[in-house]
């Protein structure tokens, strides 16, 4: 059964040709094992701190017990980040590679507890939850009678999930999430269409019967209808709360999805007020049991609340943090917003919607305009129904990025759990569409599409692809690439250095190094020995330094202090150790030329250079480049010689030898002035 008239925009086109009826899932499936084998790769490019430091760096540092960076969000005095999720994600692959890892050294003699394993376990396990997105839209486009192929190839060949899907970012959890929800309500909505249908259907005939048989017979089979009103509404309010723990911002992705699960229905014979009201009281009441249960690991684990407590009936609202009200007390402040940098409200929609999507992003925003632009005019047929499939996915397309805008800090990594909304939505544009007509009838909505490989689509499916490659390589494998391979190269040292040798080093120009790649032994913890019945913890081994952006001068000085206090500690309490600076390839000659002429000076050589690295803080200069070459060759024999031709050769070696990161070995120089 169906509805007898159907409005027009209810519904997406369904833009699928002969050959797209025809294509099989091959190159998904083919997109699919390359996003696990990149995984695998592994991935060197590093986005953000954040993919370390509100995960991964807490998680080994407690699994583990090893030297880690505690960032001020897991501050036991106002914790802001709830630790549920992350342990589920990363705790799960960590605790079977700590069991696992002894047993694989003794029977197979390979230690398998190394800088790539720790990177790449947790990776995996984010690769694998990010299929499921995968499997929320191909689900959500067989309810609706959609072309999954391509929408499927579109999501498979987004950066947004070959590189953010794969990381251990929050977001990537979010996305996540809100795919779940995206096909859980939707499911929610088509199965209530059809029983709201029937029901009706029913009804009709129950009204219209003439005999009391007639009346038993269709009473009954209005009986049998299944439930529908409460469908999943323990898995919804489940969701919701999940997302918000993990991220108080989930409220802007979950609210469009609530509301449409919420509404589903109303306004028609059998659905009124009274269900709605219901609806919100039940969703409510579903969404305690997993409150309680983020809110006492968090209370457990932030050390509010302890066993002890609860046997000896000591328990107050002191002793239970809840994370996301702590989040959004924070956030509130502009003053500590400003402290990570603040954005103009419209760089969400101008910047950060076309850096993700680019096409597809831009189609979006466009399509926005335009329903704008008919609301104005009052066209209100042209608008997609409330209770559409198209309703929900604008929705939750543009309310989120809309309430996410209002916050002054904005990176783009904030909205990529709109990924299957834009997905959904826009990826049948690019693919090889000319013209759409659209026509309405007695029996619905049709559309007589003309496909054509010269059209505008092909065009944009071009650049699809090539802004996605492009991206992919760059926040992949580029972008501070060099990070992790100084990781490796530092944690090899410290397993052959001296006991007694302390490792310094000073990054500048860079992001900051996790620490648990090194698997440094935990000098916090206190240790008992069995000797001299006293407790005692171990000395540090590496210190790292911090210089960010500032001027090399800086880094001179920093340096030469450093220098001063390691030495005085070497003739004091023989404590001998190695000093390095970790410096984009791009700032070497400037880091040669700022070098401080004096008595104090130091001398340094270069250890070694991971490649590839890109540091947008520190970029090349070309004209420097250029004017380099200018000296090293005068005109005459530029032109004369084989200069002439070898000089672009050098040029092109020289400038990509800019993106790499040195490391560089400082020692004390006691000598006279310099030349």
């Amino acid at each position: 059964m169906r509805r007898k008239t159907q409005k027009a925009g209810d519904e997406l086109p369904n833009f699928e040709s002969n050959a797209d009826m025809n294509l099989s899932l091959v190159p998904y499936w083919f997109l699919a094992f390359l996003r696990v084998v990149i995984t695998l790769l592994p991935q060197n490019g590093y986005i953000h701190p954040d993919e370390y430091f509100q995960s991964v760096e807490i998680v080994a540092g407690d699994v583990f017990d090893i030297e880690v960076t505690r960032t001020w969000e897991f501050n036991t005095t106002f914790p802001v980040r709830s630790v549920a999720l992350p342990y589920l994600a990363i705790g799960i692959p960590y605790s079977c590679l700590k069991y696992v890892a002894p047993f694989i050294s003794l029977w197979f003699g390979i230690n398998i507890r190394t800088p790539y394993f720790l990177l790449v376990l947790p990776r995996l396990f984010a690769c694998l939850l990010s299929f499921v997105s995968d499997y929320s839209l191909y689900r959500i486009c067989c309810l609706y009678g959609q072309n999954y192929r391509a929408r499927l190839l579109t999501l498979a060949t987004s950066y947004v999930t070959v590189v953010y899907g794969t990381r251990t970012f929050s977001n990537s959890t979010e996305m996540t999430l809100n795919s779940l929800m995206l096909y859980v309500v939707a499911y929610c909505m088509r199965h209530s269409d059809q029983v709201i249908l029937q029901d009706e259907y029913l009804s009709d005939k129950y009204n219209a019967a003439g005999t009391p048989v007639e009346k038993v017979k269709f009473y009954k089979l209005r009986s049998a209808l299944p439930h529908h009103s409460l469908s999943l509404c323990f898995v919804v309010a489940t969701i919701t709360v999940a997302g918000i723990f993990n991220r108080p911002t989930f409220l802007a992705f979950a609210f469009p999805s609530v509301f449409f699960w919420l509404q589903r229905g109303l306004g028609s014979k059998i659905i009124g007020l009274g269900d709605f009201h219901l609806r919100i009281l039940m969703f409510i009441l579903s969404g305690i049991p997993a409150t309680v249960i983020f809110i006492l690991i968090d209370s457990f684990y932030y050390g509010y609340l302890t066993m002890s407590e609860i046997r000896e009936l000591k328990v107050g609202l002191n002793n239970f943090v809840v994370t996301p009200l702590n989040f959004i007390k924070y956030n509130i402040n502009t003053k500590n917003l400003s402290e990570h940098g603040l954005h103009p409200r419209y760089l969400h929609l101008l910047v950060n919607v076309p850096l993700l999507y680019n096409v597809l992003g831009l189609l979006g925003l466009a399509a926005f305009l335009s329903f704008i632009c008919r609301g104005v005019r009052r066209k209100w047929s042209d608008l997609p129904r409330v209770q559409s499939i198209i309703g929900l996915m604008t929705s939750s397309f543009i309310i989120p990025v809309l309430a996410l805008s209002l916050f002054p800090h904005q990176e783009a990594r904030f909205l990529i759990p709109v990924t299957l909304p834009v997905i959904f939505l826009h990826s049948q544009r690019i693919r090889h569409i000319s013209g759409i007509e659209q026509k309405c009838n007695e029996h619905g909505t049709t559309f007589k599409i003309t496909f054509s490989r010269g059209s505008t689509g092909s065009l944009l499916l071009t650049l699809w692809y090539f802004i996605n490659i492009i991206l992919t390589v760059f926040f992949g494998f580029l972008h501070q690439g060099g990070i992790y391979a100084l990781s490796t190269h530092l944690a090899g040292e410290l397993q052959v250095k001296s006991q007694f040798t302390a490792l310094h080093l000073v990054t500048s120009h860079t992001y900051s190094l996790p620490l648990f790649f090194l698997q440094l032994r935990n000098s916090k913890t206190s240790l008992f020995s069995r000797q001299t019945g006293r407790r005692y913890r171990l000395a540090r081994q590496f210190y790292s330094y911090e210089m960010g952006s500032a001027p090399l001068e800086d880094v001179h000085m920093k340096i030469q202090t450093l220098l001063e206090t390691c030495e005085l500690k070497k003739h004091e309490k023989r404590l001998d150790y190695r000093l390095y600076l970790a410096l984009p390839a791009s700032l070497m000659d400037q880091f040669h030329v700022t070098t401080p002429n004096s008595t104090l000076a130091f001398e340094y050589s270069v250890e070694k250079v991971f490649y590839p690295h890109v540091s947008t803080e520190a970029l090349p200069d070309v004209f420097h480049l250029l004017s380099h070459d200018c000296m090293n060759y005068d005109i005459q024999t530029y032109c004369e010689t084989e200069n002439f031709y070898t000089s672009p050769l050098k040029f092109l070696s020289r400038f990509m030898q800019q993106f790499g990161l040195t490391l560089i070995r400082i020692q004390r120089a006691y000598m006279h002035l310099r030349c």
